[in-house]
């Protein structure tokens, strides 16, 4: 599975009050969240995102508190995938379960700048950043949650499994 798109950075320490600020937490409907999604840190983002981009950011990416909101705002607004240095742990798990891949790379952001076009290859766990020829390695998913993003998140998961 390859996901290409332009590159949205951010640096350290995105919490999901950044992400989605709290004052919308009574919203149930994802594409209304999306209409916020990092209003809290970049309130142009939501007027240029497009689907298929990127998110990027430092370390301890999605700090904060541990609502779904975050994750889904991004994958609502057109995110296709979020790369970090490194996630606070219950946003990773969320965006994994609702079928937004979370991605581990060191390095990250000292190879890609804001509107860089990348290339992530799901199963090769590499990065390439089409704006400057550079190529990175991610670390990779387990087989177990590529099944989980391949069938759109967690429920739809256990809905196919239970099939079976």
């Amino acid at each position: 599975m390859k996901i290409t798109g332009k590159a949205w950075k951010y640096g350290n320490n995105v919490n999901t009050d950044y992400i989605i600020p709290g004052r919308y937490m009574e919203l149930t409907d994802p594409n209304e969240m999306a209409k916020h999604a990092m209003e809290g840190i970049d309130p142009s983002f939501v007027l240029n995102v497009k689907k298929g981009d990127i998110v990027v950011g430092g370390t301890n990416f999605g700090c904060g508190s541990s609502r779904e909101h975050a994750p889904l705002a991004l994958k609502y607004s057109g995110i296709e995938c979020v790369i970090a240095e490194t996630y606070a742990r219950i946003f990773y798990r969320n965006a994994i379960n609702i079928g937004l891949p979370a991605l581990e790379c060191k390095g990250i952001t000292i190879n890609v700048a804001q509107g860089d076009q990348l290339e992530v290859d799901l199963g090769t766990g590499v990065i390439e950043n089409k704006s400057n020829s550079k190529k990175i390695k991610f670390t990779p998913l387990p087989p177990f949650m590529l099944e989980v993003l391949n069938s759109g998140g967690l429920v739809p998961y256990l809905r196919k499994v239970d099939e079976w």
